[in-house]
């Protein structure tokens, strides 16, 4: 399926339930109601997913690598028998204070997603819940969806500053499974 569409989700307040004390295990991690559907639609209809995903919780201690892979692969778990798929998961370690290129809102996981693919960002939906998510996609020309679940009302409550730091408005959805009804409809 090289030709296939591309679309890039956030984790933590897009597919699963987000924590401001972090989800640090696999019994931490838990869907939000329709998100696994609805990435079990957007793979039917011949979507490639990738993930793309801040864990600076793995730099502050709370978990470790493999601790992450259980929680991607109970997901996977849960998406096998939905028909979903997800084809790769990219995700940043580090803390605020390492100065990587990956961390959200810097672009380089999005750009990993370029590589690894061979596709342009330019109008590449990317789902995410806070201002971080938008700021990557705008910065690669993608098309930035907001959702309204995890973080998603915060980020809404700064919209007015969304003009002053050069954001375009995003799409704004009630959830993924409420944005994924959209995108297959039209």
């Amino acid at each position: 399926m090289p030709n296939s569409p591309v679309i890039i989700l956030d984790r933590d307040g897009v597919i699963n339930e987000d924590s401001d004390n972090y989800v640090k295990s696999p019994e931490e991690w838990n869907p939000i109601p329709g998100s696994l559907e609805a990435m079990a639609r957007l793979t039917q209809a011949g979507y490639r997913i990738a993930i793309c995903t801040n864990q600076s919780g793995i730099a502050r201690g709370y978990y470790d690598i493999s601790t992450l892979n259980a929680m991607h692969e109970k997901m996977h778990t849960l998406l096998t028998p939905l028909n979903g798929r997800v084809d790769a998961i990219f995700y940043c370690p580090h803390g605020s204070d390492d100065h990587c290129d990956c961390r959200k809102p810097l672009p380089g996981l999005l750009y990993q997603v370029a590589e690894r693919f061979q596709i342009e960002l330019a109008g590449v939906p990317v789902v995410g819940d806070s201002l971080r998510d938008l700021q990557a996609a705008q910065a690669v020309e993608a098309m930035p969806i907001l959702v309204r679940t995890g973080k998603g009302p915060r980020t809404l409550a700064k919209q007015d500053a969304f003009a002053a730091m050069g954001l375009i408005h995003p799409i704004i959805h009630d959830n993924l499974a409420d944005y994924v009804d959209s995108l297959l409809t039209h």
